[in-house]
This record gives structure tokens, sequence and C-alpha cells, in this order.
């Protein structure tokens, strides 16, 4: 009786160890200019691929603000429900391949992300190689 009761927290203990060690989740994102944290993003995963949408600004003063310098189906959309990270694929111990972007500016760059630890994430966004970007640190959600 004492190891079924074992192996089940043993269980669940793992369990809840890999979800943390997902990038799925919602992720305070901060302004590597000011350190203010911005707002919230939801990365999920569909159809095999990540993707990250704004479900939460946190500045009072930017709630209603729109993507007036973004291009096409964004143009002039609001930021609070945008997607911004599309279609990243695994790719070892960081997701690639897809791209973010940065309602700020309305411009669209390569990007990757990784887990630094449980709840620190790493994002470079990039023009050409990763060299040519910007890094910026998520933490997550509790």
């Amino acid at each position: 009786m004492k190891n079924w009761m074992l192996a089940i927290g043993v269980f669940f203990l793992t369990l809840s160890t890999m979800q943390g060690q997902s990038v799925i989740g919602k992720w305070k994102t901060i302004d590597d200019e000011t350190g203010e944290a911005k707002s919230v993003v939801e990365v999920y995963e569909k159809s095999g691929k990540i993707y990250g949408k704004v479900v939460e600004i946190l500045r009072e003063n930017h709630k209603k603000d729109v993507c007036s310098k973004c291009e096409g189906a964004e143009k002039n959309k609001p930021i609070l429900g945008m997607v911004i990270i599309n279609g990243l694929k695994k790719d070892g111990s960081e997701y690639n391949g897809g791209s973010i972007l940065d309602p700020t500016n309305g411009k669209k760059y390569k990007c990757y992300i990784e887990l630094e630890s449980a709840d620190k994430l790493k994002l470079r966004g990039y023009v050409g190689i990763s060299i040519m970007g910007r890094t910026q640190y998520w933490t997550r959600v509790k």
C-alpha cells in the first residue's frame, strides 16, 4: 500500500514538473528599455506549432491601443487579442522557424524561444541572422 501511494505521489510530482518545463502557458512581457511589465502573452500549441496571443495589457494607458503601424490584416486592429507569435516549431530545446510581431513598431521578425528555467522564457527576434536582433526575457504568470 505504501509503495502504491508513493508511486502515485511520484507520478503527480513528475506531471507537475513536466508542465513547468513547457513554453506553453501565460508569460509576462517586460519592456527591455524601462524594465516595466507591459502585457501577458498566452503561448499555446495548435496543429503542432507554437503561437502567442496578447491576453492582457498591464499598462493602464495602453489597454485600448491598436497596431497603427502594422501592415495587412493586423493594421489598426486592437493589440489585446492579437496573435504576435506565429508558427514556431520545436527544434531540440528551442522553438524556431516562425515569426514575432512587435505591435509597437508594426514590424515582423524571425524569432526563436527557449526556456531558461521553468519560469523564465528567452525570446529572440531578429532580421536575417540571429546575431542581428534583440533578446527579451519573459516571466511565467502563476
